[in-house]
Formats: C-alpha cells, sequence, structure tokens
C-alpha cells in the first residue's frame, strides 16, 4: 500500500469509490434515496489535507477534511477539522487498515494546521471502518437517522396539535433555552456562553424553520422543528424533510406526548408528499437518542477525537 497527498487529479477515482460506499450503505438501509448528488469536492483535494492510498497503481481509498475552523463544539481555544462522509472512502477488501493508513498521514497533516479535534462521519454499517478509528482513540458522537413519513399508530387522548407561524413561533423562546441547558448537563457536556446563546436565539426567530408544537391544557408541552437541509448531502434531497429541533418539557415526559407530536408531524408531512424524513441527534444526549431510536433507522455516525495540543504546531 502506498500512501500519497491527495490532489486534484485523483477526484475521477475517489468519486468511483464514494459511489460504491454509498450504494453499500443503500443495501443496508433501502429507504435512502438512490439519485443523490455529491456535493462539490474540489475544496477537498485542494486544501492540502488530504491522502490517498493505492496499491498496483490503483485508488483503493482516500481521506480528506473541511476546516480547519473553532472554536470547535463550542471549546474555548480549540481548533477542528471536519471529514463528512464524502470527504473519504475506500475499498471493501481491507477496509481497516486503509483508514488507518489514511488517517495517520491525513492527521499529521490536520495536527500541523492546527487542529486538535478530528471528526467523521462513517456510514452507521460500515463496521470496519468504525473499528479502524475506535483503535486510534475516536468515540461516538452524533447520528443520523431516516425514516418514512408513513404513519404510527400512537394515542392522542387529551393532546392539541398545530403548526405555528413565525410570530407564534417566538412562545417557544423559553424552550429553546431550555434544551440549551439541558444539553450543558451531564453527559452532553455542551455549554454555549449565554452571549452565543442569546444571538442563536435571535436568528432562529428572524428566519424560523416549520414548527410543530404539543397543547396540553393550553400550554406548549413539546415542540419539533423541520426544515430542508439536514447534516450532510443525503439529506438536501427533494424527498427528504430534516427535524432540526425538538423538546419535550420534563413534566410531561413519559406520557406519550413527544411521540403524539411525531405522529402529527409524519401525518402532515405525508399529506403533502413528503416520503422520507431524517433527524440528526447527539449519541451523548440519552434523552434524544432514545427517543429518536424507537422509529428510525441510524444511518451515519460522526466519531470524535481530541489529541494532545501538546501535538499541535
Amino acid at each position: 500500500m502506498i500512501i500519497q497527498n491527495l490532489s486534484i487529479e485523483m477526484m475521477g477515482d475517489a468519486k468511483k469509490l464514494l459511489f460504491e460506499n454509498y450504494e453499500e450503505a443503500l443495501r443496508s438501509l433501502p429507504i435512502l434515496p438512490n439519485d443523490v448528488c455529491f456535493p462539490p469536492l474540489d475544496p477537498l483535494f485542494e486544501n492540502g489535507l488530504g491522502a490517498a492510498a493505492f496499491e498496483d497503481g490503483k485508488m483503493i481509498g482516500f481521506l480528506s477534511a473541511y476546516g480547519p475552523w473553532g472554536p470547535v463544539f463550542c471549546t474555548k481555544n480549540t481548533m477542528g477539522v471536519y471529514s463528512p462522509i464524502h470527504a473519504h472512502a475506500a475499498v471493501r477488501e481491507n477496509r481497516k487498515r486503509i483508514y488507518q493508513r489514511l488517517y495517520q498521514a491525513a492527521a499529521e497533516k490536520w495536527a500541523r494546521a492546527g487542529a486538535a479535534s478530528h471528526t467523521i462521519t462513517l456510514f452507521d454499517s460500515d463496521e470496519d471502518a468504525r473499528e479502524a478509528f475506535f483503535e486510534y482513540g475516536f468515540g461516538k458522537r452524533c447520528v443520523d437517522l431516516m425514516r418514512t413519513t408513513n404513519g404510527m399508530d400512537i394515542s392522542s387522548e387529551n393532546i392539541a396539535f398545530s403548526e405555528l407561524s413565525k410570530e407564534e413561533s417566538r412562545q417557544i423562546r423559553h424552550l429553546r433555552k431550555e434544551l440549551n441547558a439541558h444539553l450543558s448537563n451531564s453527559p452532553a457536556f455542551m455549554k454555549s456562553d449565554e452571549n452565543a446563546i442569546e444571538g442563536w436565539l435571535d436568528h432562529r426567530e428572524a428566519d424560523p424553520p416549520r414548527v410543530f408544537a404539543a397543547w396540553v391544557k393550553g400550554e406548549i408541552a413539546a415542540y419539533i422543528e423541520v426544515q430542508d437541509d439536514g447534516e450532510n448531502f443525503i439529506t438536501a434531497h427533494p424527498s427528504i424533510l430534516n427535524i432540526c429541533g425538538a423538546y419535550c418539557r420534563p413534566e410531561f415526559r413519559g406520557q406519550g406526548v413527544a411521540h403524539a407530536l411525531l405522529k402529527y408531524v409524519l401525518d402532515v408531512l405525508k399529506g403533502e408528499g413528503i416520503p422520507l424524513i431524517g433527524v440528526d441527534c447527539e449519541s451523548i444526549n440519552p434523552t434524544a437518542i432514545n427517543f429518536w431510536k424507537k422509529y428510525f433507522a441510524p444511518y451515519t455516525q460522526s466519531l470524535v477525537r481530541r489529541i494532545d495540543e501538546n501535538a499541535i504546531e
């Protein structure tokens, strides 16, 4: 196996590997759309952060990333890089070793560029790739999931539902803040400073996604937000809408409110001719991952490694 610097001349071979890896994921979860379009790949081949693996003159894998940028994951003074599912691929045979050799070469560049946080998204079905990165110190942080909008058999007695207007969506500002507070606690520890939260809320209210609410005794008990795009290129497919936020107040959990609201959202979207719905969540947030995995099938995992800052040049 020969490792080389990734270059723009290699993009054609890399695209073939990407298609092969996507077809593999499609066989694992057939509801995924089969006519996806990859984002422009040029930046990944021109930024000097990539590596390619060859054997007998044939490309057998490549790995690149976007970045560095920061503060990554709201961590002060920490820069990171991110390798999404269209930034890497490898042949099936000996895949674990290919990814380990690629990461060894690429990570040297990432550290030299100042990135202490390394994130990569893999297809959920790719056990060899996942094992390769687990052995190199990565841990799971995020998950993308998908399902059809076919209905769910869930009771909604004593619960009312509505889609909020742009003006009405301001009513959930305090619930969005509650969600941020929830995420700052153990085990997620996703804590942003107050100014960043307020700025995010202002932006959210100025250009809100669609917001669906569940009402119990005249007050909003839970909400689900939906928009066109999600966290990867697959979510941009016209057959898919994506859940981009959700929260159920603690006093209403365990009463079927969030489940009934999800059913309502699915029914509305199916009535609009939308066949698929996606969601992404932090696997480090047990409340979220335990809920979504009841109704959605995972198709990606995002893994993160934080290297020693002493290794950063």
